[in-house]
């Protein structure tokens, strides 16, 4: 596990998430448990600026 710091900007929350899911993790569950993220924390966070979590497309969309 990862001790990295992810973004408090939501736009740029939105981003890192979408690239690292996309380049780095087959899912949601493994980027949150590499990085040592909340997983809950950030599908609230980009939830309140209107984005959902599609597991099929792998991306917050």
């Amino acid at each position: 596990m990862m001790n990295y710091q992810l973004p408090q900007d939501k736009a740029m929350l939105l981003s890192v998430i979408n690239t690292k899911l996309r380049d780095q993790y087959p899912d949601l569950d493994a980027l949150c448990d590499d990085l040592g993220a909340d997983k809950e924390k950030i599908i609230q966070s980009l939830g309140s600026i209107g984005y959902e979590y599609n597991s099929e497309l792998n991306r917050f969309c």
